[in-house]
């Protein structure tokens, strides 16, 4: 990995984010609180290379390791890297230690081809339900709270620091990039946009791609609107999400990236359509594949 394909932007006192270009699969953003002295981490990476990366620029801001890591959900690209931070506690809501340990190296395996190092699989050790308050000095208050019963995933926590108005939205929101609902659900996505509006934030952290404000969170309820919609006038209309992903005009969502997504979001918003529980488990390698041969070849992750 090249020194340049990752960047740290300080975007509040204390407060950096971590991004990594361009945004697509695999290529999530972190953060790091400071308060010069000692830090806390907003998830990891997802190779073992990145994970390097991002704990040799933890240790520009900051002279000793991360003493907390906190995980904003399970995925891979948010906490392969958690074993290369011994010295921290390691966060995350209840569900996403479970899922962790349940998923292990399942999305090492969608792309085989990338060097993702010797990961070691390390759920968080600490767990909450609902919100927990995290101190970093004598400014830094981090609030994490689960966003839930499903919207991104099952087990989504925001991490919000309401001194500086920043919120690290962890996958809930992304920027540039397709949001991605199908191990989730499109209507417990929009009702989370809800929330985190809500609380006023000013500059946001995506899961993906750079660094805004609240128009973040618009442009994911407009994609969400318009997906909800299509999944219900597909439904009944008998047409399988499929048929109609092939046969839908991408319009102003054409230039976000991975925006072969739009296929497994159907297929979520047509579970919810059939009445399927908001966060229903779907057959997410069946889909994976699906999604390759709908999209032309397999997605491409440059992790």
């Amino acid at each position: 990995m090249k020194e340049h394909s990752a960047h740290v932007t300080e975007v509040a006192e204390g407060v950096h984010a971590y991004v990594q270009p361009d945004g697509g699969w695999c290529l999530n953003n972190a953060g790091v609180l400071t308060d010069g002295r000692r830090s806390v981490l907003v998830d990891t990476a997802a190779t073992e290379a990145r994970a390097r990366h991002l704990r040799r620029a933890a240790l520009r801001l900051a002279p000793r390791p991360p003493h907390a890591l906190v995980n904003t959900h399970f995925h891979g690209d948010h906490t392969y890297g958690n074993f290369l931070f011994p010295e921290a506690l390691t966060i995350g809501h209840e569900k996403t230690r479970t899922l962790v340990g349940a998923a292990g190296l399942h999305m090492a395996g969608l792309w085989p081809d990338v060097c993702w190092g010797d990961i070691e699989i390390a759920p968080p050790e600490l767990t909450f339900q609902d919100r927990m308050t995290l101190h970093v000095g004598d400014f830094v208050r981090a609030e994490l709270l689960h966003i839930g019963p499903a919207a991104h995933s099952v087990d989504d926590t925001a991490v919000w620091l309401p001194e500086q108005g920043v919120l690290f939205t962890g996958d809930l929101a992304m920027n540039g990039v397709t949001p991605f609902c199908v191990m989730g659900s499109v209507a417990g996505s929009l009702r989370a946009l809800q929330r985190l509006r809500n609380l006023g934030p000013t500059t946001i952290v995506p899961g993906h791609g750079p660094v805004g404000g609240p128009e973040i969170l618009d442009a994911n309820e407009a994609y969400l609107r318009w997906v909800q919609g299509l999944a219900k006038e597909g439904a009944a209309a008998g047409v399988s999400p499929l048929e109609l992903a092939r046969a839908t005009d991408l319009g102003p969502y054409a230039d976000l990236l991975d925006a072969e997504r739009l296929l497994p979001n159907l297929h979520r918003g047509y579970a919810e359509e059939r009445g399927l529980p908001e966060g229903t488990p779907l057959d997410i390698g069946a889909l994976f594949e699906e999604m390759a041969g709908y999209h032309g070849r397999r997605p491409e992750c440059l992790a």
